[in-house]
């Protein structure tokens, strides 16, 4: 089978439009600093892409100096005039996308209801509007994490094994289920929600204690498993209740740290054995029994560094495999571990999904005493890298941490406080939008769910310049720039067939461009467009021996 040109997958489509977005309203912390103010009353959007003109792409950039989505159309070229050239091979494809989203946590929800009513509804409409982000991901904690004011469980009474007690917290009711309720109503699109769990109540695990190092009572199929197992669905249930269905649920949140002594916030250990030996023996059952057997359940829901081992011991045992679809895994050990074990982890098991479920800037201990960067683009620089990185190797959705913190990075009981795409400010009742949440936008709001990634290769490669693609379900192709360094490079995207897409990479930028229909001459161009209308008239044959008879220096006919 011959595979399909770029002017064939890209430019299909007749006549298109563009739909620019709201401006930013830009403030300055520090020279290269910017946020995008927004409040009550006004807040900038992200354009959509929805037609275009045969022959025409639009280049979306943001930049360190300022621009923030600011989108421009172009005409393809016949010829290439820049020294950067990337090949896009759409006959070799990969994973497809879930998609993009952040988690609905305690401290965002906090956040988000300090703000005013109509102030709340733009930052809600930012990420899951139809002018927002395009988010399709919401991760939602199972009772309490270190982003909350206190820990806390769904039932605190000991000794409840049946989980009559059962019920969710004050939190749940206040602070994650209105949110979620607003972004569902707001989004044009199906959310994917998934949940994770931090910890057991202290009373079902051996340390008597929600943090610190600690599992569960006895052994995997004992009574406490299988309590905890039940744990999950009745959240499900409680959630169900609310109108709330979850696509996915992670089975521990980050399961090493609960094996370190003294580890601050709320966890819970496993070896991979004992986490295998829960999925196979309590948890997969328990949720196909209660008839959640399609939710999606990942495994690992922790870094890099443990996604090999992990693997092999989980998946493959037969019995835990066939509940779980999917791994999660987080970034904060990723800038020392590179991306191709990934790659290694989905050669190992390639019917299971790699999905991205946790990530922030601010973590780190060396940024500790920054935990908020107001403005940083580096911070935006450093997701855009990531992001980039993982859809090269098969991961097919990123999700954000918390969607919204204070000025201080919080609210986080343990002082454990991070950066986060929006930062609201209570006091001045608005709030700012990072150069990350414009990263997370250039792909989640073009990258739709079910684009599929394609390969692009350089032909003449630019060592600062990160780029994938993928095609859309409307068949268009959206590539994705990431230029690291500080000059601007001039590049073309081509399928090596059909014409080049020019576009010059801002130094510190971050880009996407969307084609329909370029790539192709003029004369192309009229072949494919007098054919289209003659085969409507029903005058196609006729006209076609007349065109060919009157103009063969114009070579209509050659290619009909």
């Amino acid at each position: 089978m011959v595979a399909p040109s770029l002017t064939v997958l890209c430019f299909s489509a007749f006549v298109f439009t563009l739909s620019s977005g709201t401006p930013c309203v830009l403030k300055t912390v520090k020279p290269d600093f910017n946020v995008c103010v927004c409040n009550s009353t006004y807040c900038d959007t992200a354009p959509s892409v929805a037609k275009l003109a045969h022959g025409q792409y639009v280049v979306i950039t943001t930049t360190q100096s300022g621009k923030r989505f600011n989108s421009e159309v172009f005409k393809a070229s016949n010829s290439s005039i820049t020294d950067v050239i990337y090949e896009v091979d759409a006959s070799e494809t990969r994973q497809t996308i879930h998609g993009f989203g952040g988690a609905f946590t305690d401290a965002a929800g906090i956040n988000i209801a300090s703000l005013p009513v109509n102030a709340q509804t733009n930052l809600i409409a930012s990420y899951f509007g139809k002018d927002g982000l395009g988010y399709t991901i919401g991760r939602v904690p199972m009772a309490s994490c270190d982003f909350s004011t206190h820990p806390y469980s769904y039932d605190d009474t000991p000794g409840d094994m049946n989980l009559t007690k059962f019920s969710l917290a004050d939190e749940d009711l206040k602070y994650k289920i209105p949110f979620i309720k607003a972004a569902m109503n707001m989004s044009p699109m199906t959310i994917k929600m998934f949940g994770s769990p931090w910890s057991a109540p202290a009373w079902m695990k051996d340390n008597k204690n929600m943090t610190g190092k600690g599992s569960l009572l006895g052994k995997p199929g004992g009574p406490y498993y299988k309590t905890w197992a039940n744990y999950f669905v009745r959240f499900l249930q409680e959630y169900e209740k609310q109108n709330i269905t979850f696509w996915g649920m992670t089975a521990q949140n980050e399961p090493i740290d609960g094996l370190e002594s003294e580890f601050p916030f709320q966890c819970m250990g496993y070896t991979p054995e004992m986490y295998r030996d829960f999925i196979k023996m309590d948890l997969g059952p328990a949720l196909e029994k209660a008839g959640y057997g399609k939710v999606k359940l990942m495994m690992l829901d922790d870094q890099r560094l443990f996604l090999i081992e992990w693997a092999k011991v989980v998946l493959g045992d037969p019995v835990a495999s066939k509940y779980i679809a999917g791994i999660g895994i987080h970034w904060y050990l990723d800038t020392f571990l590179p991306a191709s074990l990934i790659t290694d982890a989905h050669n190992l098991f390639p019917s299971k999904f790699i999905f991205a479920t946790e990530a922030c800037e601010g973590s780190l201990p060396w940024q500790k005493d920054t935990p908020v960067d107001l403005g940083s683009w580096e911070r935006g620089a450093v997701y855009a890298s990531d992001i980039i990185d993982d859809l090269n190797n098969w991961v097919t959705g990123w999700t954000d941490w918390n969607m919204a913190l204070s000025t201080k990075g919080g609210p986080n009981w343990v002082s454990n406080f991070d950066d986060s795409p929006i930062i609201v400010n209570e006091v001045e009742k608005e709030f700012y939008k990072q150069p990350m949440f414009y990263v997370m936008g250039h792909f989640s709001k073009y990258l739709v769910p079910d684009s599929v990634w394609i390969k692009v290769k350089a032909l003449k490669d630019e060592p600062n310049i990160q780029v994938t693609a993928f095609q859309r379900p409307d068949k268009s192709i959206a590539f994705v720039i990431h230029n690291l360094g500080m000059r601007d490079v001039n590049l073309s995207l081509t399928d090596g067939k059909s014409g080049y897409l020019h576009v010059t990479s801002p130094g510190k930028s971050i880009q996407t461009v969307i084609c329909h229909a370029a790539g192709v001459s003029s004369k192309e161009w009229t072949n494919h467009t007098l054919k289209r209308m003659l085969v409507f008239t029903g005058l196609y044959t006729q006209l076609k021996l007349i065109v060919i008879a009157i103009d063969s220096s114009f070579e209509l006919g050659k290619n009909w």
